[in-house]
């Protein structure tokens, strides 16, 4: 069995850290692995080696406008890959604030929107992004929200253009050539397919 022996710090910054992360595989024998983390070194060794619970470290939403009667999308520019991506709106969980309150907080920075209530049957409070390089976790919630879009509540350094996206279009931004994330391809297939049921 794979187990965990020790981490170190290689990097840390503001958002996030570099870490060695030294264990034994299933072979007994010793590895490293380099791992990207939101945490910090002491509260990583308290996870991977004393079994502490870890926190999720960001909402991810699924917004359906009310009024509208579309998906809620958003474009942004992400310097890792130097281009525009379609993505949903997002976040990072600040302190203690609880999930609702990030979602709240979120969709109303980077949409304009406002929430109206969470579907938690469809929602998971904790689901890992890229398990193969970092720790991140997320929440991902299925809700529904209201209002007009603005950019008016964006940070100084998001670049971010939100808008509502019928069935039709979701189809068109499938089939074209434009970047999109993994969770923003699924999301648009399934409402293709399902529509606003996902959210109710």
């Amino acid at each position: 069995m794979t187990k965990i022996k020790d981490v170190s710090t290689l990097v840390k910054t503001k958002f996030v850290g570099l870490y060695d992360v030294k264990y034994e595989n299933k072979n007994n024998d010793t590895r490293h692995w380099m791992v990207a983390s939101r945490k910090d070194e002491n509260n990583l060794k308290e996870i991977y080696m004393n079994d502490k619970e870890d926190k999720i470290d960001a909402v991810v939403i699924a917004a359906y406008h009310k009024s509208e009667k579309k998906l809620v999308l958003i474009k942004q520019f992400r310097v890792p890959i130097n281009s525009y991506i379609y993505e949903l709106p997002a976040g990072l969980v600040d302190n203690e604030e609880g999930i609702e309150k990030a979602v709240k907080r979120e969709l109303k920075e980077e949409t304009g929107l406002e929430l109206i209530s969470i579907n938690n049957i469809n929602s998971n409070d904790k689901l890992y992004l890229s398990p193969g390089m970092t720790d991140e976790s997320v929440a991902f919630v299925y809700c529904l929200c209201d209002g007009n879009l603005s950019k008016e509540f964006l940070e100084e350094d998001e670049d971010i253009e939100a808008f509502l996206v019928s069935k039709e279009e979701a189809k068109e931004i499938i089939n074209g050539r434009e970047k999109i994330d993994i969770k923003s391809y699924l999301l648009l297939q399934m409402f293709i397919n399902l529509g606003e049921k996902l959210f109710y």
